[in-house]
């Protein structure tokens, strides 16, 4: 699967301020800020992002990392220099 494909997916399916995937072809990583991570736990705000990818994870994708922020929490991050 090719990464345009992915990032395009996140982007149809979620709200978000930035997208960012890398990967190989099967193996995939990918940075996610939405506001729609308001309040959610980490693994709430996963499952968004693997629920906008359906069952193409596990399948064409063979392995899918995800990091998730707020935009809040993305500044917060740029700003320490760990994104």
């Amino acid at each position: 699967m090719e990464i345009s494909t992915i990032k395009k997916m996140i982007e149809d399916g979620l709200e978000c301020t930035y997208v960012q995937v890398d990967g190989d072809g099967s193996h995939f990583f990918a940075k996610v800020v939405s506001q729609a991570f308001d309040g959610l736990s980490v693994i709430k705000q996963h499952k968004k992002v693997y629920a906008t990818l359906g069952d193409k994870v596990g399948g064409e994708i063979h392995a899918f990392s995800v990091q998730t922020y707020t935009p809040d929490a993305w500044e917060k991050a740029k700003k320490l220099l760990i994104t």
